[in-house]
């Protein structure tokens, strides 16, 4: 018998309407990069599956937070569809997840970038010295933390290629204004599981909820060419550097307002925006376009 006599799942998403097919055609788009992402480290099958197993027990936990620890392994099996022992074997397992916090070389960048005190009046980061009352770089880390030494922050800062130190003149020198750790590929990974794990959270919750509990939208257009993508990116560049500062200024503002108000300061956000340009319109399966020549090719989520 051919083994190609049953449909494909691909082929099963794009022949069906239902919410099902709909839910596992979005799964799919979902975790394929992050497939990708583990072959480009070498991470097979097996390891991957380990994760998302722990994933399952951890959110079939959490949506259940005043269920009794008492039969606790048996409602997570249920849900999750997992044996009991190997929930058991999870369970145990220390959970790993990073605190999600703002990298003190980040809100340094930040703050000597956008805060008027720490510019010229061009706009540009000034040129400090490295120690003495402000501006120089030890106000300036001070103003930031007191836990960490200023020589140590400059010595992140130079690292990832952020800054420039004169050791003769004793200055030190914005060399990028955009923190973006080049050189740091575990940092990039963090940012990674920060910035897209937010941005899946808010989209996630918009679907499980009401649809308005967080802004989450984008602006799609396709049949472009290349060069009408090279005239959008110093538009949309312009645009983020507007939002950033805006943005960075509005929430230190009112960090140090809850600060001296002795508010509780339990609560995050995090403001993003991204582009990505791709091939999909003429690489996909002929079977599953849409017939789209008719429709506004600009259009709003």
């Amino acid at each position: 018998m051919p083994d190609n006599i049953n449909p494909t799942p691909d082929e099963t998403v794009c022949g069906s309407n239902g919410v099902d097919s709909t839910l596992f055609r979005t799964l799919s788009r979902l975790i394929r990069p992050i497939v990708r992402l583990c072959l480009a480290n070498g991470i097979t099958f097996a390891t991957a599956e380990e994760f998302l197993k722990r994933a399952f027990v951890h959110e079939a936990k959490a949506i259940q937070p005043e269920a009794p620890e008492h039969g606790m392994v048996s409602r997570i099996s249920t849900v999750s569809g997992l044996n009991r022992r190997e929930v058991t074997r999870l369970t145990k397992l220390a959970t790993s997840e990073r605190i999600t916090k703002q990298p003190l070389a980040s809100e340094i960048l930040a703050r000597w970038t956008t805060d008027p005190a720490w510019r010229d009046q061009e706009g540009n980061p000034l040129v400090i010295t490295r120690l003495g009352t402000a501006p120089s770089f030890e106000a300036l880390a001070h103003s930031i933390t007191r836990d960490v030494h200023p020589r140590s922050l400059l010595d992140e800062l130079i690292r990832l290629d952020l800054v420039s130190h004169d050791n003769n003149l004793d200055l030190i020198t914005v060399t990028r204004k955009d923190f973006v750790p080049q050189n740091d590929s575990l940092q990039m990974l963090d940012f990674l599981g920060d910035n897209v794990g937010d941005h899946l959270n808010a989209a996630i919750a918009n679907v499980l909820h009401d649809g308005k509990s967080h802004l989450e939208q984008a602006v799609f257009a396709d049949e472009l060419s290349a060069e009408s993508l090279e005239t959008l990116r110093p538009l949309v560049m312009a645009q983020w550097k507007e939002l950033h500062d805006k943005m960075i200024a509005t929430l230190t503002s009112l960090i140090e307002d809850d600060k001296r108000a002795g508010r509780v300061q339990n609560q995050r956000i995090r403001i993003g925006l991204y582009t990505f340009t791709d091939f999909t319109y003429s690489q996909l399966p002929q079977k599953c376009q849409l017939a789209r020549r008719f429709r506004k090719t600009v259009q709003r989520k």
